[in-house]
């Protein structure tokens, strides 16, 4: 799967770590309702082009599963600022 990487040129593997740095620190950067949404443009970076088979849950499990994604934040940044804004999405 990762073959190319054994063809890249030095100057091609740098630009590579780059694109990827940028694509990781983006996702990382994420705050507010941007944490809980699907990230295609991240699995973009990845040079297999592959339609996702994601499953979605039942509207209950799922919202269990963002309360318990809020607790877990909570718990690992009970610093962090509060996002106080509705989504408009």
């Amino acid at each position: 799967m990762d073959e190319d990487i054994a063809t890249m040129s030095r100057d091609g593997l740098v630009a590579e770590v780059k694109k990827l740095r940028n694509g990781i620190r983006k996702h990382r950067d994420s705050t507010g309702h941007d944490l809980c949404w699907h990230h295609p443009d991240l699995w973009e970076l990845l040079p297999e082009r592959t339609e996702p088979e994601i499953a979605v849950p039942p509207w209950p499990k799922f919202m269990r599963g963002c309360i318990r994604y809020r607790q877990s934040l909570d718990a690992q940044a009970p610093d962090a600022p509060v996002h106080d804004k509705e989504f408009n999405g």
